[in-house]
């Protein structure tokens, strides 16, 4: 049996618009608590939660997206009762945006407008060599370097052992993921990234128009591949770009 694919969240039962949001790899709910707090009228940020991680910790980490992304939109299925949008930071960006894809193909509503965040666009090659078959000093001095784990944190033996299988399994997901073809979004598409992430460019985020037939917007933050961490312009960015799907039709 398998755990909420959500994390709970306040009652949002007066909220438009509901903004599904995905973590970075090794990343959790935990990442978009604070948002809760600086959220506008109309709008629940929810969390999602993939196995492996948090209340889910006893579950396998999934390795590949074919089959994640079946399960969770299986999941993520009960949620949709209202207009909704996806936002993912990096590897959450091919998630939310595989997820969005499957929705379509099912012949069920899309979202109102995908946000991705600190990607490439996902038909571009990486420019890094693959890490998650390192070993383990390897592989944890080469998350700290990308600055997702604090050094203090990657000298715990005890912490290593919660967050090192799913932290592995998201960088395969990351490392193996192609794009299938298939028809293009037609919803709104918005990317943000940090004008010094040494993993996603502002040209290989400006990607991310090739993928819908709607509109597109690309914008760019002082920073690195964490630049949305505590910065209320980048949420100021994000509800913006949210501000159409909250208009009555018409």
């Amino acid at each position: 049996m398998s755990g909420s694919w959500v994390s709970p969240t306040p009652s949002g039962a007066d909220a438009r618009l509901r903004i599904f949001c995905f973590a970075h790899a090794g990343g959790g709910s935990a990442f978009f608590r604070p948002w809760r707090e600086q959220t506008p009228t109309g709008i629940e940020v929810v969390p999602v939660v993939l196995p492996g991680r948090e209340s889910r910790m006893r579950e396998q980490p999934h390795r590949r997206m074919t089959p994640l992304v079946s399960e969770l939109v299986a999941g993520l299925r009960p949620h949709l009762d209202r207009p909704y949008a996806f936002f993912g930071h990096s590897l959450g960006s091919v998630v939310a945006y595989e997820a969005a894809r499957a929705l379509r193909r099912a012949g069920d509503p899309g979202p109102e407008a995908l946000l991705v965040s600190g990607r490439r666009a996902p038909h571009m090659p990486s420019r890094l060599s693959p890490v998650s078959g390192l070993a383990e000093k390897d592989f944890l001095a080469e998350m700290v370097r990308l600055g997702g784990t604090p050094a203090e944190v990657a000298g715990k033996p005890e912490v290593i052992r919660l967050f090192l299988p799913f932290l592995r399994a998201d960088f395969e997901l990351n490392e193996t993921y192609r794009p299938a073809p298939g028809p293009l979004l037609s919803c709104p598409v918005h990317a943000f990234c940090g004008d010094r992430d040494p993993l996603a460019a502002p040209q290989e985020v400006g990607g991310w128009r090739e993928v819908t037939s709607g509109n597109f917007r690309l914008r760019v933050f002082p920073g690195d591949h964490f630049y949305l961490k505590d910065s209320k312009e980048v949420l100021e960015a994000l509800w913006s770009s949210l501000a159409p799907a909250l208009s009555p039709p018409g």
